[in-house]
């Protein structure tokens, strides 16, 4: 009876251990039939072309770089030199691997324009860059940071940019509680959307701004203003003195140099 008990056990543990081979074996093939696939990663195939025209100030200097600062995806070409030849900036982005363009024009009294195209087909948009304030004082003070937002707000049909700070604690108080708060670190500026075109740097127009009116336009009404005050004056001067003239008395033939000549 003892021998018939330890071959009844000894052909039981010889089946589990088949059985445990098989579900390893198994596991094993779900295991191999089963691929874990990882995620591809995403890349960013968005790259911007930022250039200047001749003639751009210091101000507007510190502006492209600040930009420059601002986008990791922007490539910075040399100044362009004439700016009648915009058709040439869309052969720069294909030369530079750029499907973006942001060229800033610069004319004469310091007014500053921005064209922004998606390169090489469009669409773009030309604006009037207006307020390019220094970055506040405290800014360069401030330790590197990551967070940041950018704000783009529409007020009287205009493009406000700003640019702040998320700062988590209180300067005045670093061991106090978290206290959330924004500091603006600049750059800003304001943006005046004059024409959009369907092309890149060209082509039809899509909107056109009817409130805008050219810094140029508004010069000249100044000039002309001020030419207006400068006629009436004149004209005033010359009424006084017809006035004088009309106001003295004829010669009289008993005057005193005539009776006694």
């Amino acid at each position: 009876m003892a021998s018939v008990l330890k071959a009844q056990k000894a052909n039981a543990s010889k089946a589990d251990a088949a059985g445990k081979g098989k579900r390893k074996a198994d596991d094993m093939d779900v295991d191999q039939d089963t691929e874990v696939v990882a995620p591809k990663k995403k890349k960013n195939k968005q790259r911007v072309l930022l250039l200047s025209s001749r003639g751009i100030t210091h101000r507007m200097r510190h502006l492209v770089n600040d930009l420059e600062a601002l986008l990791p995806h922007v490539k910075k070409d040399s100044k362009l030199d004439s700016k009648s030849q915009l058709h040439l900036l869309p052969e720069l982005a294909d030369l530079n691997n750029c499907n973006n363009t942001l060229y800033f024009e610069a004319r004469r009294h310091e007014d500053l324009y921005l064209w922004a195209a998606k390169t090489p087909n469009g669409p773009s948009i030309k604006m009037h860059v207006q307020n390019i304030f220094g970055v506040p004082s405290t800014s360069r003070k401030a330790k590197p940071f990551i967070d940041h937002i950018l704000t783009f707000s529409i007020l009287d049909s205009k493009i406000w940019f700003r640019n702040f700070q998320i700062i988590e604690k209180d300067p005045l108080q670093p061991n106090g509680p978290p206290q959330t708060t924004l500091v603006e670190i600049g750059p800003r500026f304001v943006l005046t959307p004059i024409r959009i075109f369907e092309g890149a740097f060209g082509g039809a127009t899509v909107f056109s701004n009817p409130e805008f009116i050219s810094p140029t336009a508004v010069r000249s009404a100044l000039r002309r203003e001020q030419g207006g005050k400068y006629g009436h004056r004149k004209d005033a001067e010359e009424g006084t003195r017809k006035r004088k003239d009309m106001r003295k008395r004829s010669e009289d033939d008993l005057a005193v140099h005539k009776v006694f000549a």
